[in-house]
């Protein structure tokens, strides 16, 4: 059967054709509708669940973002002074009584007695007065005064001929440094020298001059009234295994190796040790021991340490100030 032809409306599209279009066009024109209006509700209202109404247009209009900051508000800093240790009575006291033990102890202990001396936090701690402990003397600290003498003297029960003395409380350290050693299985250790006085040490340091020049002695020898030896805490010792050596062979021997690793426990640490010479000015030696007490000695081992001037935060003194 045949249908009768419409008739056409000039040459334009078909009427299903045009039905097709628009409907397309529309659902486009919808969907992209929904799309930004779905983000730009996003980034306003922020993300809503499925049922959630739109919030009132009215409602809306009335809510006020925030304004960007431009700046923020200033930082007041509050500087808060560290108490100062030798403000405590117990500080006070020791000081007093002139225990260096007690006053260490009154600061916390070595480790804080330390900390305390290189941050500058302990005006009342003196690193020059050769009476105490932890004096400094180096090639630009000298001793005050010049000719120095200690109070008390003693001998340790093991020396060699022409050792000297050392400080009463020193010798009565060295023989039970020596008796650990002994204990250890290492030998004994003797005192080879020890104190020389201001007038001794010109002698020994025109000897080293005369000798081995000028720059060489001043490597081995520290001038008149800058040696620790002065101090009466000094010692130079050897080792006495089968036979008492000599201090050049000190550091090669298994008491050398052992006072190294345990001098601490009995107050004392190895005073120029190797590499060391661009802050200490002097050449390693194994054999100068130096007492400082064992508080302090055991905050110098704990710590690392390898001289006293970085113990105690002191600049370097590798050569004479003149």
């Amino acid at each position: 059967m045949a249908y009768p032809r419409q008739p056409t409306r000039g040459r334009g599209m078909h009427p299903r054709l045009v039905l097709v279009a628009s409907v397309t066009i529309g659902l486009a024109v919808a969907l992209i509708g929904a799309l930004w209006s779905l983000a730009d509700g996003s980034a306003q209202n922020g993300p809503r669940g499925a049922g959630v109404k739109d919030p009132d247009p009215a409602a809306a209009a009335r809510i006020e973002m925030p304004a960007a900051a431009t700046s923020l508000p200033a930082v007041r800093l509050r500087a808060v002074t560290a108490a100062d240790p030798c403000a405590l009575p117990a500080v006070q006291q020791a000081l007093a009584s002139g225990g260096d033990d007690a006053v260490i102890g009154a600061f916390g202990g070595g480790a804080a007695f330390r900390a305390a001396v290189a941050t500058g936090n302990a005006p009342c701690i003196d690193l020059a007065d050769p009476n105490r402990d932890w004096v400094v003397v180096n090639k630009i600290r000298p001793l005050n005064p010049i000719t120095f003498a200690p109070s008390s003297f003693g001998d340790p029960a093991l020396s060699v001929d022409g050792a000297g003395s050392v400080r009463s409380d020193v010798a009565q350290a060295l023989d039970r440094l020596s008796a650990g050693a002994d204990a250890a299985g290492v030998g004994s250790i003797a005192l080879a020298s020890g104190y020389r006085s201001y007038d001794t040490q010109v002698q020994t340091y025109s000897g080293q001059i005369a000798q081995y020049g000028q720059a060489q002695g001043d490597a081995l020898s520290a001038r008149p009234g800058h040696s620790e030896h002065q101090t009466g805490l000094a010692a130079d010792v050897v080792s006495c295994a089968g036979g008492c050596g000599s201090i050049d062979s000190f550091g090669g021997t298994d008491a050398g190796a052992w006072v190294a690793q345990n001098g601490w426990q009995y107050g004392f640490i190895v005073r120029y040790v190797a590499g060391q010479t661009p802050i200490t000015g002097y050449d390693a030696e194994p054999w100068h021991l130096r007492y400082v007490g064992v508080p302090l000695a055991t905050a110098y081992h704990d710590g690392g340490y390898a001289t006293l001037e970085q113990f105690f935060g002191l600049p370097a003194a590798p050569a004479y100030a003149g």
